[in-house]
């Protein structure tokens, strides 16, 4: 029996690499898993978003568009249609599309807490304009002299390339605390 299942996931379309591994529960739905995702990458919920497994849609069926069935997430646990090796797909924000590719590392026979393993370089910040806006982004915030000052006020303090492991643990120790899974 499955009790726990390590997930490496890899934003798309990015370089270097932006990734997250995590130890999830493998009693946890696609809903749980959908803020598990949130939570490690660092965004903030504000978008639609979807699963795609096997050529299955998943996400909140009201959400569906084109005609294309969305089957309920919140219905499916990870144990149920995950295998070890499977590669599926997360895509975050319909208009900037995120992707995020998600590997089934391992599955394991003992009980384990929801936490964060490893990680890579910061998410982007939310509605930065997707993968192909990104590159800009990070060179706006190297080289702050020759950028628009509004942008940079907007952006903030983002690091491309700094990974908070803590913080990341923490939102899913708030994420366990208020049973979202």
């Amino acid at each position: 029996m499955a009790l726990s299942i390590t997930l490496h996931i890899r934003l798309t379309d990015i370089e270097p690499e932006i990734w997250r591994q995590v130890c999830v529960p493998a009693d946890y739905t696609l809903a749980g898993l959908h803020f598990v995702i949130q939570a490690v990458m660092g965004w903030e919920d504000e978008h639609l978003h979807l699963f795609i497994i096997d050529g299955n849609r998943y996400g909140v069926p009201e959400d569906a568009s084109g005609g294309r069935p969305i089957s309920e997430e919140g219905n499916v646990r990870l144990s149920h249609i995950l295998m070890e090796g499977e590669t599926f797909l997360y895509v975050y924000d319909f208009g900037d599309d995120w992707r995020h590719e998600i590997k089934v590392e391992s599955i394991g026979s003992k009980p384990t807490e929801l936490r964060c393993l490893d990680g890579k370089r910061a998410c982007p910040p939310e509605d930065s304009g997707g993968p192909y806006a990104y590159s800009d982004l990070v060179e706006a915030v190297r080289s702050p002299k020759s950028a628009d000052p509004e942008f940079l006020d907007w952006v903030g303090d983002f690091d491309p390339e700094k990974f908070d492991q803590d913080l990341a643990n923490k939102r899913l120790k708030a994420l366990t605390s208020s049973s979202r899974h």
